[in-house]
């Protein structure tokens, strides 16, 4: 494949995502889901992003991340999952495609996006219908930003300038809950997520 022609700057943020191909799994087990976070930790440190909002779930990935140093977010993202489905097609013994394809990416500039985008991220579970609440899935870093974890994979500068307790991150998280409604622009972005 040719390379992106994608420009990624740095201190720029970026929503990724990706989900399996016609829309199955990417993650099999409890397993599937720490060895992903184990390479998301390590190639972070190595390629100098940050994890702002995480979430991991069976058929899907978002990401909100900031790019701090010269290397583009792609080549985290492509490395961390290169290394994780070649992973996985050897303990599984399988071959052939995981995603859909490449992963797909939005840089975010405003600010209320940008927080809409993080509690988007991690009520996903919910709205997808694979918890109850956001607090009881454990492969996204909400119980980070809402005091309950202790965990490196966010950003404690980025959580503290926007919310001033957990508490109040998490009445943001469960008030969108309750009421389902988003900015507009971001309402009809993410819709166009689940056509794609």
């Amino acid at each position: 494949m040719p390379r992106r022609a994608d420009a990624f700057i740095q201190g720029g943020y970026y929503h990724a995502y990706n989900r399996g191909a016609n829309h199955n799994l990417i993650f099999f087990d409890e397993g599937d889901f720490l060895r992903c976070l184990g390479l998301i930790k390590q190639n972070a440190q190595r390629y100098q992003i940050t994890i702002i909002a995480y979430g991991l779930l069976p058929n899907h990935y978002h990401f909100l991340l900031r790019q701090d140093g010269n290397l583009p977010v792609s080549k985290f993202i492509g490395v961390t999952f290169n290394s994780y489905v070649q992973s996985l097609n050897l303990r599984l013994e399988r071959s052939g495609t995981l995603f859909e394809g490449r992963f797909k990416h939005r840089r975010v500039k405003d600010e209320v996006y940008l927080l809409n985008l993080c509690r988007y991220i991690h009520a996903n579970p919910v709205l997808h219908g694979i918890s109850d609440d956001p607090a009881m899935w454990e492969y996204s870093n909400y119980l980070e930003w809402v005091g309950q974890r202790e965990g490196t994979l966010y950003d404690q500068a980025f959580v503290s300038r926007h919310f001033d307790t957990p508490a109040a991150y998490e009445h943001y998280v469960l008030e969108y809950l309750c009421e389902r409604q988003l900015p507009r622009p971001l309402a009809e972005y993410l819709r166009g997520l689940d056509s794609d």
